[in-house]
Order: C-alpha cells, then sequence, then structure tokens
C-alpha cells in the first residue's frame, strides 16, 4: 500500500530555470556592457546583461585553460609535481607575466599559481604546451571542450587572451565554463591565493582578483585586461553552501569590475539560498522493511538533491511524498524507495528520490530457523512470525 502525503510549507524555491520568480526580485544594475549572475550549483541565472554578446576576454580566457589543467590532473594525465620546461614559444609572451626563461622548469602546481594568481601569459602557454605538446594543439583542446560545454558564442585563438580580432566568447560562455571549473574544487587551492611566491620565495605573487581579499566568501576565479577588452572579471564566491559566479566584461576602469562583480554577488546572496533538504525529519522517517535482518531502513533525499530557494517569494509550496508503507530486504544504500514532487500553483518545478541510507541485509532462512527453535525451546510454540521474518 503507498501512502501519499501533501504538504504545504512557508517557503517557495525555484529548481532548474524559472525565470519568472528570478524577475520579481529586486533590480539590479550594472555599468559594465556586459555581465551575468549565475548560481554554480543548478546553472539558474539569476540576471543578465548582454550576456550573449560576443566581447574579448583578455586573461579571463585562462578559465578554460585552468579547466582543461584540472581535467587533465582529473584524468590522470599530468600531476601536481610533475615538471614544465618552459619553450622559446611561451618565453616570448608579453603582458602579464612570471618570467620564464627558455629552458626554465617549474612543476605543474607552480604554473597553476603563476596562471591563477599573476595572470602569466608565459606560464599559461608553458602548461598548455606541456599537456597539448604545443600552443596550437591546446587551443584546439580549449574550442573542442568550448563546443562540449555549448559555448556557442566563443572562439579561442590563444590559451591566455592576448588580443586578437577572431579572440572572442560573451558573458554567458565564461559562466559555462567557470561552472565547470568550480567543479574541480583543487582550483581554489590556486585561485583563492592572495599572496604567495615562485622560485623559492624570489618572486612575490598578489592575486590580481582583489575580492579575494575584500569580498566575503570569495574563492576566485579569473581577471582581464586589454586596451581592447577593457576590465573583465570573473568572480565566484561561496557563502552558506550556495557558490555564486559573476562574470563582468568591459568595465571602463578596474574599480569598476570589482563592483560591478561585488554588487551582483551582494545581489544573489540577498535574494537567494540553497536549501540541503526542504524534507523534516518527520516526513523522512524510516521505513519498516519485510524480510530484512534490522526492522527498519533510514531514509533521506538523493544525494543530488540541489534546489535554489528565492528569499523573496516565502509561500506557497506543496510537497508530494509518494512512500510504500513498507520495503522488502535486502536494502542497499541508495536504492530508490519513493520520491517526492514540488509544486507550485499546481505545477511540478522540480523533485528528487527518496532513498535508503542506511544497509539492511535479507534474513536467511537459517536465521529463521534459529528464531523459531527460540521460541520452540522456549515453549512459546503459538507465536506468530514476525512481519519483519514473514
Amino acid at each position: 500500500m503507498k501512502r501519499i502525503l501533501a504538504l504545504c510549507l512557508c517557503v517557495c524555491f525555484m529548481i532548474g530555470s524559472l525565470p519568472a520568480y528570478a524577475e520579481e526580485a529586486p533590480p539590479v544594475t550594472v555599468s559594465a556592457p556586459a555581465a551575468i549572475l549565475i548560481e554554480a550549483g543548478t546553472g539558474q541565472v539569476l540576471f543578465e546583461k548582454n550576456s550573449h554578446e560576443r566581447r574579448h576576454p583578455a586573461s579571463v580566457t585562462k578559465i578554460m585553460t585552468m579547466l582543461l589543467a584540472m581535467e587533465a590532473i582529473a584524468g590522470g594525465q599530468i600531476q601536481l609535481e610533475d615538471m614544465v620546461r618552459c619553450s622559446e614559444n611561451a618565453a616570448s609572451m608579453g603582458g602579464s607575466q612570471v618570467y620564464l626563461e627558455p629552458g626554465e622548469e617549474m612543476s605543474v602546481r607552480d604554473m597553476l599559481k603563476a596562471v591563477a594568481v599573476a595572470s602569466g601569459n608565459d606560464a599559461a602557454v608553458a602548461l598548455g604546451e606541456h599537456i597539448a605538446g604545443s600552443m596550437e594543439g591546446f587551443v584546439a583542446k580549449m574550442n573542442q571542450r568550448a563546443e562540449e560545454l555549448g559555448m556557442a558564442d566563443t572562439h579561442f585563438v590563444n590559451c591566455n587572451g592576448l588580443d586578437d580580432p577572431e579572440h572572442l566568447t560573451s558573458a554567458y560562455d565564461i559562466a559555462l565554463m567557470s561552472r565547470e571549473l568550480v567543479k574541480h574544487p583543487l582550483i581554489f587551492e590556486f585561485t583563492g591565493i592572495w599572496m604567495d611566491s615562485l622560485r623559492d620565495g624570489a618572486f612575490g605573487l598578489v592575486n590580481t582578483n582583489k575580492l579575494i581579499r575584500f569580498y566575503e566568501g570569495a574563492n576566485g576565479l579569473k581577471t582581464g585586461s586589454t586596451s581592447v577588452a577593457k576590465y573583465c572579471l570573473s568572480a565566484s564566491a561561496t557563502r552558506d553552501g550556495m557558490n555564486l559566479i559573476a562574470v563582468v566584461l568591459g568595465a571602463e576602469t578596474s574599480k569598476e569590475r570589482f563592483a560591478d562583480a561585488s554588487k551582483l554577488l551582494d545581489y544573489g546572496f540577498a535574494n537567494y539560498a540553497i536549501a540541503g533538504s526542504l524534507l523534516t525529519q518527520e516526513e523522512l522517517q524510516p521505513l519498516t522493511v519485510v524480510k530484512g535482518k534490522t526492522p527498519q531502513v533510514e531514509i533521506g533525499v538523493s544525494d543530488d538533491f540541489h534546489v535554489l530557494v528565492s528569499k523573496a517569494k516565502l509561500n506557497s509550496i506543496e510537497k508530494h511524498i509518494t512512500l510504500p508503507d513498507t520495503v522488502e530486504g535486502p536494502v542497499h544504500v541508495g536504492d530508490k524507495l519513493g520520491e517526492v514532487e514540488f509544486i507550485i500553483d499546481g505545477n511540478r518545478i522540480g523533485g528528487t528520490d527518496i532513498v535508503a541510507k542506511t544497509e539492511v541485509k535479507r534474513v536467511s532462512p537459517w536465521d529463521m530457523m534459529k528464531k523459531l527453535s527460540k521460541q520452540l525451546l522456549f515453549g512459546n510454540c503459538q507465536t506468530e512470525i514476525p512481519e519483519t521474518m514473514a
């Protein structure tokens, strides 16, 4: 027999893409010609301004460089302690650099630090060449990855962001690759650095992203500026389990890009939150297990349950929970036992599985015989077999 519970709670949330609710939040304005704010977990767009306008990204390009490096590390292709040799080509890069000499070697770890903190153009090329064999090969990988991520506004010509008429992307696409990058928590060990050094302390580093020091929860990601691109930034910050990414392109001054990013992040944290679970403990009582070695199984929502909550609309959410009265052993952790649907104004806006959180082994015939033998031994011949043994 199924039990279906319909309950109301004074919380209204958005999951997936629900722009109608986002539009009801107080407006925010930015001075930059193009910008976007997203919540990284769901990808929900919370604010956008000319987000698909193709523009020069400057060193914000290096987000893709760092993403491919993180994926190469995760895939076992390279390791943080591998040594990277600087080529003549890499050493010849102008702009922001850590002044690598041809033939000089640094670890992948230090190259990532040079890219993330100092925005080293030379380090970005050296790292790309180490991963793909050549800068051209690495740029091809960048464009392939961009296509896989749905970055339809993007075409990369290099891996460091030096100006080129054909090197273009958009605020939206930068948000896409930024969201992918933050799926690798290791990156925050580099993008979250404020001050550090290279070459055994001989070369000091100060993060070009001033928000790392001055904005609560800031942990990345990348600045960029050229005379053509002007001042750009992809800023990541995390508070109370919610990771926001604000992208600003084409700001007139460095101060304006940080002010715009701060304003977007403030807006997001003020108006939205992540609800780890909208179900109470009373709604997730253990289920009885038939033919289980233990009589009950603990239950909870699936681990991928990630809900973006709008603080501006705190009313009328319906939760429709579908669960059986009992389940049969064995039960494994993660087994789907039911589901919950979330409804606003009669429309389903999301849901998740209710799963087993503990393991319950199935009772064996031998266990049943031992139980019955004990009952007979104590003269309780008329005792019925317990439901959990039936």
